[in-house]
């Protein structure tokens, strides 16, 4: 199931809105520039509320040195410009299975 939220929702609209729908993911899509700034904010939102478990993926305008940091923040994946589809969702699918019950 995908919910989408969206365009312009503040970190703590994303993080209450996962908190309620007892998501497995975030996936952000951020075409501003402004990951640097909105990711540290959503991980720091998540870990204050416990959910810190959702895995959190991030794509768009996100140059590749930015993507360590992202990634030593908690991001699990970055899909940065260009990225296909394919992997995005084999990617999805993989956190998916995850987090099947055993």
């Amino acid at each position: 199931e995908v919910i989408y939220t969206g365009l312009h929702q503040t970190p703590e609209q994303i993080v209450e809105t996962a908190i309620q729908e007892d998501a497995d993911a975030v996936g952000l899509s951020i075409l501003s520039g402004a990951h640097m700034t909105l990711v540290p904010r959503i991980v720091e939102l998540m870990k204050e509320q416990d959910a810190g478990d959702i895995v959190l993926l991030a794509g768009g305008f996100i140059p590749p040195d930015d993507v360590p940091g992202l990634k030593a923040l908690g991001v699990r994946e970055v899909f940065t410009e260009g990225s296909r589809l394919d992997d995005v969702v084999a990617f999805v699918r993989r956190v998916a299975e995850e987090r099947l019950p055993a």
